[in-house]
């Protein structure tokens, strides 16, 4: 009977744990560092040819590095795109919320998606850290 109690509780703290966090996975922790991961959150958000996911890196509040994922964006325009993402790099996760990133001549619709993705993960972290 008291293993009995004492199962029954890890399961019910376990299952408080568990319901306490998003059940989508997308902030992880790593030491110190938050990371938003926006697969599930920005599927929606598409570039030219498809969704456009991104990582974003936070400690302190800040965003420390923000990395393109896999997609289907073509290799050239992707590469002119992913140059933007180091303008939220070192700025609070409020400031880089609200900044202005204007698109990249000759990938607006992928640079637009990667800005929409970062910003779209910024408010879920704040939302759920």
């Amino acid at each position: 009977m008291k293993n009995l109690k004492t199962v029954l509780g890890a399961v019910l703290v376990a299952a408080f744990l568990m319901s306490a966090m998003p059940g989508d996975n997308a902030i992880t922790r790593e030491g110190a560092t938050v990371i938003v991961n926006t697969e599930s959150i920005g599927k929606s958000i598409k570039g030219y040819a498809g969704a456009t996911p991104v990582k974003i890196f936070i400690e302190k509040d800040k965003v420390v590095k923000v990395e393109a994922l896999k997609n289907q964006e073509g290799p050239k325009y992707m590469a002119k795109a992913k140059k933007l993402l180091t303008k939220f790099e070192g700025k609070s996760v409020q400031k880089a919320r609200k900044q202005k990133v204007d698109a990249v001549t000759g990938a607006t619709f992928t640079s637009e998606a990667l800005v929409k993705n970062v910003k779209k993960g910024l408010e879920y972290y704040q939302k759920n850290k």
